[in-house]
């Protein structure tokens, strides 16, 4: 498992409410509102059904009804269904006869099938039409069984285009256990265009880029990486891709892992349309509801790369060329035998092309300011575009349908159809086919309303966000999307060209703790910017920071709040220790005799490159004139001493001096100092005067012994006959 990465979600609780056998249940279900339907031809049931559900949590039996060819029954098709048994107690469960009921009259409109696959409707309309027998379950196990309606059956013929409610139920100790679903019968003379956009995202990460291990795991043959591209190759599926997956591939140059580099290649060659994700995925939304005027972009990835890992080798004579002997992007500059070719930010993040300023917020966290704000933003001289669920407008509020492409007030936007969406990511995570049958009729009955609704204008899908998905369960569901009755895929292109309908946004937002967490972000890389400052190269501290800001501020960490806040306090709390990692040592009381000196302070760098300072120190006193800006050039993990002249003037006394380093911006860097010197200018007079008075006296003291001597001699020599 990769670190941090995020748990696959598990389908909306909404789908995986569990038949539970008990009397407790039974009385809640049958106080639900009926559904309105024409009464059925032979006796049905009354009790309330319950919504399929694909898990059964523990003490809990789940009931799952899943027609099989997504929900499709064409003219002359037989009926085709499975029925599964998820036994999540303790105990095995006995043999049930289990029946197949159809409804003769088709759902009027989508809120009426929300209803009924919410379990909120009745059997009361629905005519039996199969039995099967599914044997007992053992605890903890599940059991799967088929039940068919054959096409002359006259139950199925004649039916006029429409989705009709379908059920399975059991009746175990007097109760009525069912499950519901949906069959579509397609109109063939309807023709619609659908795009869906699939993300080919990683893990949410904490740091900037995936390391070789991270990347290897990733996109091993059962990587989550590899199954996502293994699931969107030939289809014509619309890509968003995280750019921080190509940019951390090439980053690594021939140390890429083998399996990471082939992932690219497939990448960049297939001929799907695509747009970039932000870096990281990281959600715009917040950054905008955080203060910031538009969404942030890498700074930089030099930091991350390593020269010797870009150096060109030649293939030998008859070879082909491998992932090390061709840099990855083949740069354009001039090659130089033996120097490295360092790609360009740009070229690290390419994805293969498609359209840039494509936004994808989190579902649910855009309002109409920052829809207009995103709006704003051009790239290439083509206006941005902004994808919002069917559900964050004023026309889709209630479960209607909205074209793919709105304009918002002028703002270019394109919508995905809500509950289509839902209905498709949640079989995408659906392991067993038995059970991917339920939520892929759902869809396909949302798509057969949204088609009707929308006669001559594309409508748009998406699943979701997950790191963690089947590569089965991705092209079924991508097929079945693709092989709607009268559907052609688009491009996202297709989407953005076609006409635009007046669209309102509703008023939402990122939750509290996602804005407070970015603004923190923010503010610290801001910080850190001034900070980096007395770099040669800023972007070595800029880069990184804020490669892992957006990484942060990832769409993937919207389901894991508690995560995410460590992984924010440990990041802030990292980029604490860089702020305070160059500063001036604290020093003692200083001492000086004479006028003129230089007094030393010492700066601490724990960083790996030198920094440039400017030591800038003002006396509190007139007694001591200092140098007032003192270059430094500290030397990397390090202390570096640095020699500040100062003159003494007239008189003796206590001075107070105020230090504080600067960046060449003229930017703090840590704390200021003080620092108190003891001036003793006179004692350097004195001194001078009792020395010359010294010598002087010594030297006529020596004058006088010699006088003392020579008449000492000459009287000698006098006094000898």
């Amino acid at each position: 498992m990769i670190p941090l990465a995020r748990p696959a979600r598990r389908p909306p609780r909404r789908r995986r409410v569990g038949a539970t056998v008990g009397a407790a249940l039974l009385s809640l279900v049958l106080l639900l509102a009926p559904m309105t339907a024409n009464a059925a031809t032979t006796p049905a049931p009354t009790p309330t059904p319950t919504a399929s559900a694909a898990v059964s949590e523990p003490g809990e039996v789940a009931f799952t009804l899943s027609p099989l060819g997504a929900g499709i029954l064409r003219p002359g098709e037989r009926l085709a269904v499975s029925v599964t048994l998820t036994n999540g107690t303790d105990a095995a469960t006995p043999t049930v006869p289990v029946r197949l009921w159809l409804g003769g009259e088709a759902v009027r409109d989508r809120a009426a099938l929300t209803a009924w696959l919410d379990g909120e409707g009745r059997l009361d309309g629905l005519e039996e039409v199969a039995a099967t027998e599914l044997e007992a379950v053992p605890a903890g196990g599940e059991r799967t069984g088929g039940i068919s309606v054959e096409a002359d059956d006259p139950r199925l013929s004649g039916r006029a285009p429409g989705v009709y409610p379908l059920a399975a139920s059991y009746d175990l100790d007097g109760e009525t256990v069912t499950a519901v679903s949906v069959v579509v019968v397609p109109d063939d003379g309807a023709e619609t265009t659908i795009g869906v956009v699939v993300p080919l995202t990683a893990p949410a990460l904490s740091t900037g880029l995936l390391s070789a291990t991270e990347l290897a795991a990733l996109t091993a043959p059962t990587g989550a990486l590899t199954s996502q591209l293994d699931g969107v190759e030939g289809t014509p599926a619309i890509l968003a891709v995280d750019p921080a997956i190509p940019a951390a591939i090439r980053a690594l140059g021939s140390r890429a892992p083998a399996s990471a580099t082939q992932w690219l290649e497939r990448l960049i060659a297939l001929p799907n349309s695509r747009f970039a994700l932000q870096y990281g995925d990281a959600d715009v939304a917040v950054q905008l509801a955080a203060g910031l005027e538009r969404p942030l972009r890498p700074l930089g990835l030099a930091s991350f790369l390593t020269p010797q890992d870009f150096v060109p080798v030649a293939p030998t004579p008859g070879s082909t060329p491998t992932p090390a002997d061709t840099p990855t992007p083949t740069p354009t500059a001039t090659v130089v035998p033996g120097e490295p070719v360092i790609p360009d930010t740009d070229e690290l993040l390419d994805i293969g092309g498609g359209r840039d300023a494509v936004f994808w917020p989190a579902p649910g966290t855009t309002s109409p300011a920052s829809v207009a704000q995103l709006g704003g933003i051009e790239a290439d001289g083509r206006s941005s575009l902004t994808m919002l669920p069917s559900t964050a407008t004023t026309a889709g509020a209630d479960g209607g349908t909205v074209p793919a492409r709105g304009d918002a007030d002028g703002a270019a936007v394109l919508v995905y159809d809500a509950a289509v969406s839902d209905a498709l990511h949640e079989a995408s995570l659906r392991e067993e086919g038995s059970l991917r049958g339920a939520p892929l009729a759902a869809a396909s009955a949302y798509l057969s309303f949204a088609a009707a609704e929308t006669p001559g204008l594309p409508v748009m899908v998406t699943l979701d966000r997950e790191a963690e998905r089947s590569r089965v369960a991705l092209r079924a569901v991508l097929t079945a999307a693709a092989q709607y009755p009268g559907a052609t895929a688009v491009t996202l292109g297709a989407l953005a060209s076609s006409p635009a309908v007046p669209v309102t946004p509703l008023d939402g937002a990122p939750s509290a703790e996602r804005v407070d967490a970015a603004s923190a972000l923010i503010a610290d890389e801001d910080a850190l910017g001034r900070f980096a400052t007395i770099l040669d190269q800023p972007s070595l501290l800029t880069g990184p920071e804020r490669a892992e800001v957006l990484q942060l501020l990832s769409v993937g960490w919207v389901d894991q709040p508690d995560a995410a806040a460590r992984a924010v306090q440990l990041h802030r709390g990292t980029t604490r220790t860089t702020l305070s990692s160059v500063e001036l040592l604290p020093t003692s009381t200083i001492n000086l005799f004479g006028s003129g000196a230089g007094l030393r302070f010492w700066v601490r760098n724990d960083l790996e490159w030198p920094v440039n300072l400017v030591l800038y120190a003002t006396p509190g006193d007139l007694r001591l004139d200092v140098q007032r800006a003192t270059p430094v050039v500290a030397s990397p993990q390090s202390n570096t001493r640095v020699e500040v002249p100062v003159q003494a003037r007239v008189g003796s006394g206590d001075v107070v001096i105020d230090l504080q380093l600067r960046s060449p911006a003229s930017i703090a860097i840590g704390d200021s100092e003080r620092v108190e010197v003891n001036v003793r200018a006179e004692w350097e007079g004195v001194g001078i005067t009792a020395l010359a008075v010294l010598v002087g006296g010594l030297f006529v003291l020596g004058v006088v012994r010699t006088v003392l001597k020579l008449r000492a001699r000459r009287r000698g020599m006098s006094a000898t006959p």
